[in-house]
Formats: structure tokens, C-alpha cells, sequence
């Protein structure tokens, strides 16, 4: 997605530690009609495809995911960090390791959010190591449903966790994949 490339090289910034700060449009403040036309680039990238619901994790993923069920017209689901208060009856958990935040969440989704036979499409901000797309993997299995794909904004390709994922046969889509990136500069894949 061009638009998004071009936004990322105007507005993004290389923090150390190969991390990509996009706080200004992404996931710290959110920018409606672009994310909304994410949204559409997604449903466009998956028409093909039966989806029954989107499923991301909390919190950054909320809004491209919101934005791509949406445009399905489909009901979107997140797993939460940590069972709260808040979740109640039986759950789907499974543990994630955050790139970014250098830690482990116990991911959760209740489990009368997501059946069995459903097919579900995962939508994230960032595709790094691949860890959070397992993780959301490992929750529809255990709900008993089919993954139809994967669909993130931004794709660090150079950190191969895409690649892990389409190596083992998942359609995974996204809208920037950076191929390097430097202090002065990012590379995109073509």
C-alpha cells in the first residue's frame, strides 16, 4: 500500500533496537480515515476468502483490525494481555512474546467469542518475529476453527517471521513490508 509506505518515510521514526515508532498514526494516536482505508486494503486482499470474524490481540491491533472487520462486515474479536477481572467463564490462552516490549503475556480470549468451524482472519499493526501470529494461531486452533489468513500494516520482513508463517503454507499479507531499515533510512520489499 503505497499511501501507507509513503507514511511510514514521512512520519515514522528508526528507534534502537530495530523498532519502528509510528505512534503518530498507528498506535498511539490513530488517524480514522487512513486506518479505515487499511481496512478496505484488507477486505480487498482477502475477498477471495471466507471470514467469519478478525481476531487480533489488545492493543495496538485494535483499530487496523476494527477497520478490516468492518470492511468485511464481520465481527472482531481481541485477545486480551491478561485475564482481567472483567473475563469470566472459560477461556482460550495461550503465551506470546512481545518484540517490542521484551516480555511474555498469557494471551486470552473467552471462549464464546470464537467457535468451532468459524474461519478467522488475524489482523495486527507489526509482523516482527512472527511470535503474536503463532499465538493467535494456536488460540482459533483451540476454538476448533480455521485460520484464513493473516493481515498485518507493517511487515519487518527482514526479522523472518513472515516468511516462517508463508512457509508454512499461511496466506500472510501486508500493507508495508520493510525489507531494511537504518537510522537514516527504510527499505520497502517490492
Amino acid at each position: 500500500m503505497k499511501a501507507l509506505e509513503e507514511k511510514i518515510i514521512r512520519e515514522g521514526k528508526v528507534l534502537p533496537g530495530n523498532i519502528l515508532k509510528v505512534g503518530s498514526f498507528l498506535n498511539h494516536q490513530v488517524e480514522p480515515a487512513f486506518t479505515m482505508e487499511m481496512g478496505r486494503e484488507i477486505a480487498r486482499l482477502f475477498a477471495a476468502k471466507k471470514i467469519d470474524k478478525v481476531l487480533t490481540i489488545e492493543t495496538s491491533g485494535i483499530p487496523v483490525a476494527f477497520a478490516a472487520a468492518a470492511a468485511l462486515n464481520v465481527p472482531m474479536v481481541f485477545a486480551k494481555k491478561n485475564k482481567t477481572s472483567n473475563v469470566s467463564g472459560s477461556v482460550y490462552s495461550t503465551v506470546v512474546h512481545s518484540y517490542t516490549h521484551n516480555t511474555d503475556y498469557n494471551i486470552v480470549v473467552e471462549n464464546n467469542y470464537l467457535n468451532a468451524g468459524e474461519s478467522v482472519l488475524l489482523v495486527d499493526d507489526f509482523l516482527a518475529n512472527g511470535k503474536a501470529l503463532v499465538g493467535l494461531i494456536d488460540i482459533v486452533h483451540q476454538a476448533g476453527g480455521e485460520v484464513a489468513g493473516a493481515a498485518v500494516a507493517i511487515e519487518k520482513g527482514f526479522q523472518g517471521g513472515g516468511d516462517i508463517l508463508r512457509a508454512q503454507g499461511l496466506q500472510v499479507e501486508a500493507l508495508a513490508l520493510i525489507e531494511s531499515m537504518t537510522d537514516h533510512s527504510i527499505a520497502f520489499r517490492k
